[in-house]
């Protein structure tokens, strides 16, 4: 089992850590609630080293990723972020990833920690009539993600930008007092604002130390995996092995704000069938009208209870204090205000199909 650089910080923090994605990582500090309200409403961070980094460098950069991707590469200026579908030949998700761009010859794929092997094998396979050099340096990389409305209120302090300047899935290369060459970039997967910043190993130590140092007056604090779960989900936000995955198209997965279909890519194919005669399934949010938490697995059922479809993702959202969730459904039953049942063990729930994000 990995750990991150930041393993003996978490325990000492009395971290419930747990197995994920081959790492010991912690899933909460004091509870998910408290955790998740915390980035609402002010400032937290995250250990995210757990994902993977690769970079991408070479005459036929550009290119290679404009064949992969689902999105537009050449839509990118230098200095910035796009989220992306990595496809297979089927059309199907292989992993959804953030691109960076450095410049036309230089980019950096960060891809989903579960995920890691599986893709740095696929783009090798993919690169070899590209002859780009691909780098994997996710075992030498730390990410720290700084969330919450205050968050950029503390990188502020400790920057000699204007960070206000830096627009949303922008990044730039900066040092943080006597940190060097840190990558700050204005992402996340939170949906309460912030940076997340990419450090060498041997530097996230001194970097956490010194954003707990810094947001002190603020009671910024340290946030688990569980809660980054169900912040993501009260925005909407597929999560690969739930709402995405290999046999899932990006379409069906109301990702095609992210598919440009204007040039060539894999399994642009079977995707402009998909656009062109229609899909069968289509991802839904749904809030609860009773009380009840919907999970993974569950069954939907349309009014009539018939069953149409299954729950993908779902929780208690910690800001509405109901149930919220995500799945596949017949696209016919598909419609924004129908009244649909979630089956919570032997019970029906009655919920209405909404358009995510479940916050505004």
């Amino acid at each position: 089992m990995k750990k991150t650089s930041l393993f003996d910080i978490h325990v000492k923090s009395n971290a419930k850590m747990v197995p994920f994605a081959g790492f010991n990582m912690p899933v909460q500090f004091e509870g998910v609630n408290a955790e998740h309200l915390q980035v609402r409403n002010s400032v937290g961070i995250f250990d995210v080293s757990h994902m993977g980094e690769f970079l991408v460098e070479g005459e036929n950069a550009t290119s290679f990723l404009n064949y992969i991707c689902s999105n537009d590469i050449l839509l990118m200026s230098d200095g910035k972020a796009q989220y992306n579908c990595i496809t297979n030949p089927n059309g199907g998700v292989i992993d959804d990833s953030i691109v960076y761009k450095f410049s036309s010859n230089n980019y950096m794929i960060v891809v989903n920690a579960s995920n890691i092997e599986k893709d740095w094998n696929w783009i090798n396979k993919q690169n070899i009539n590209f002859n780009n050099k691909l780098t994997n340096i996710s075992d030498n990389t730390s990410l720290l993600a700084v969330q919450g409305p205050k968050a950029n209120e503390v990188i502020q302090k400790l920057v000699d930008f204007d960070l206000s300047q830096l627009k949303s899935y922008s990044f730039i290369k900066n040092d943080i007092k006597e940190i060097k060459k840190v990558i700050i970039s204005t992402t996340g997967y939170t949906g309460s604002g912030g940076v997340e910043l990419y450090v060498n190993n041997i530097d996230a130590i001194k970097l956490y130390n010194l954003l707990i140092e810094t947001g002190e007056y603020l009671g910024i604090k340290p946030i688990g995996l569980a809660a980054r779960d169900t912040l993501r989900l009260e925005m909407g936000y597929c999560l690969y092995g739930n709402d995405i995955d290999d046999t899932i198209s990006p379409i069906e997965a109301g990702l095609k704000w992210a598919t440009k279909i204007n040039k060539d890519f894999i399994g642009k194919k079977h995707i402009l069938n998909s656009i062109k005669n229609g899909i069968e399934k289509k991802i839904i949010g749904f809030v609860l009208n009773e009380r009840g938490i919907p999970r993974k697995g569950y069954k939907i059922f349309d009014s009539k209870q018939n069953e149409i479809g299954v729950v993908t993702s779902g929780t208690m959202s910690p800001v509405l204090k109901k149930g919220i969730g995500m799945g596949y459904v017949k696209f016919s039953s598909a419609k924004l205000g129908s009244q649909i049942l979630i089956q919570i063990r032997n019970k029906y729930v009655k919920s209405e199909i909404v358009k995510p994000p479940f916050i505004k």
